[in-house]
């Protein structure tokens, strides 16, 4: 079945709530907890949505949360995160394509292959580039290094995880297909 543009906005809409309502109930409880339920929508949004529904969340997010304040507080890096977050979703769009007649495999390589892109994307602009340009003091700059190194990592490997365990059930539950 074919999605109407109106169906495609409100799913769009409804990953983009659940997104910002999850960052902000979350963010009390830590890098780890936020980082991965951010990443569990942004998967989900594509499976569920689709690959535009995925990248728009992706995209628009990081801004909403600054906006909100419930993202970093440096509008600086706030485009990087979301190039950082369209990298994961385009990624996992991308071997979901490949081997999505393989689920077995397809879900592991998706989940990895975003991981480690959206780490590296965001290390390298973030951690590499942006924050030495900026002229902060040491100690911040070795704080949001810290926050954009390793742990973006765990965070993009343990959302992919739990997308793999939620996504299909809902999928099928929605009669979206496989």
């Amino acid at each position: 079945m074919k999605k109407t543009n109106i169906v495609w906005i409100a799913e769009t809409a409804i990953f983009l709530a659940l997104l910002i309502v999850l960052q902000a109930v979350t963010a009390s409880l830590g890098q780890f907890v936020t980082g991965s339920a951010v990443n569990f929508v942004l998967v989900a949004a594509a499976v569920i949505g689709g690959l535009w529904s995925g990248i728009v969340v992706a995209a628009v997010s990081p801004f909403l949360a600054f906006l909100l304040g419930i993202g970093p507080k440096l509008i600086a890096i706030v485009p990087f995160i979301a190039v950082g977050n369209i990298v994961l979703v385009l990624v996992y769009a991308l071997v979901m394509k490949c081997l999505g007649s393989k689920p077995l495999v397809a879900w592991p390589v998706g989940v990895v292959a975003a991981a480690v892109l959206k780490f590296a994307a965001l290390y390298c602009c973030i951690v590499l580039i942006v924050l030495p340009s900026l002229g902060l003091p040491d100690p911040q700059v070795a704080t949001m290094s810290a926050m954009f190194s390793w742990p973006q990592l765990v965070t993009a490997l343990i959302g992919g995880v739990l997308a793999a365990l939620v996504v299909p059930p809902v999928k099928k539950a929605l009669k979206l297909g496989k």
